[in-house]
């Protein structure tokens, strides 16, 4: 049984090994732990590596190292996402035989012309009635009736899928499971009450709902944290080339991190113990006190000089 039946919280940070952990990784990480432990409830390590060919080598293993030294402790063992494939696509048969998902033979080709909103391309229903081909996509039917949910910090958030997005893929055309079905999955098995991420990711969240609701699953509370951004306002990520943390003195990072939340950490916690500043953090943390706000100024914050190797 979900532990959201018994009212306890349960928190997760779930990175993906395309590459080191940054600055903007760690203020995510730092805000779903501290939410979980304030809460006196468990907090959830799970690597999200469901796309090899996106994944570097070392990756995984450099992730778990680098938050241990910045003296994170999560419950259980760490999770892969990846040991989970059987039960992911278990959902996705359950789902297509419900009349929920079904399979779709378009290629990037064919969608290249279709019509774009501010979430991306818009899926126009083609293979809705029937797919032609054999090396298929599945995809979630969408709908007109809107997702509203309330977030921790951003306010209520409404998108009318079937218009915003169309209908989206849970399993891609090469056989790998898609982000957004593997994601609902195991937030669920593991009986994650709230979700706490970065706000670059809240658009996807009314299609982890719908899929939710499809399946029977409750939905967790979530809470999108402002993404740090570089001076062109681009946010600060793998894919931009965000160096990666350093770990030779963990103590001024975390508390960098920390002023970066709107915690306001004074300066001498800096040269504190890292317990001691895990400590002050769990005594002071107040997530309202980033309530609206979408960004971070990434020159504002030191973001770590040299990137760490990997093996």
């Amino acid at each position: 049984m979900s532990e959201i039946a018994h009212g306890r919280y349960v928190g997760r940070f779930a990175p993906s090994p395309t590459g080191p952990l940054h600055f903007g990784s760690l203020l995510a990480a730092c805000a779903s732990y501290l939410q979980a432990r304030q809460a006196g409830g468990r907090w959830l390590l799970r690597i999200e590596d469901i796309d090899p060919p996106r994944e570097q080598p070392g990756a995984a293993r450099l992730i778990i190292d680098t938050l241990a030294t910045f003296g994170f402790e999560w419950d259980g063992p760490v999770h892969y996402q990846s040991a989970r494939l059987t039960r992911h696509r278990e959902l996705i048969d359950q789902l297509v035989q419900d009349g929920y998902a079904y399979q779709c033979s378009c290629s990037r080709s064919d969608l290249a012309r279709t019509r774009r909103g501010p979430l991306g391309a818009i899926y126009p229903g083609t293979c809705r009635k029937g797919s032609k081909g054999h090396r298929v996509a599945i995809r979630a039917l969408t709908d007109r009736q809107p997702i509203t949910f309330q977030d921790g910090l951003q306010g209520q958030q409404s998108q009318c899928l079937e218009v915003e997005t169309g209908d989206f893929v849970i399993r891609r055309r090469d056989g790998l499971i898609a982000y957004h079905l593997a994601v609902v999955a195991d937030d669920h098995d593991h009986g994650v009450t709230e979700v706490v991420r970065g706000i670059d990711l809240m658009d996807s969240t009314p299609r982890q709902i719908l899929l939710q609701r499809r399946l029977g699953f409750a939905t967790p509370r979530y809470l999108h944290i402002p993404v740090i951004v570089d001076e062109a306002g681009q946010k600060l990520s793998k894919q931009t080339g965000a160096p990666a943390l350093r770990c030779e003195r963990c103590g001024p990072t975390l508390v960098a991190a920390l002023e970066a939340l709107g915690q306001s950490p004074p300066d001498e916690l800096a040269e504190a113990d890292l317990a001691d500043i895990w400590a002050w953090a769990l005594r002071r943390w107040n997530a309202s006190l980033l309530a609206g706000k979408t960004s971070i100024a990434g020159n504002d914050y030191p973001l770590a000089a040299t990137r760490n190797g990997l093996s």
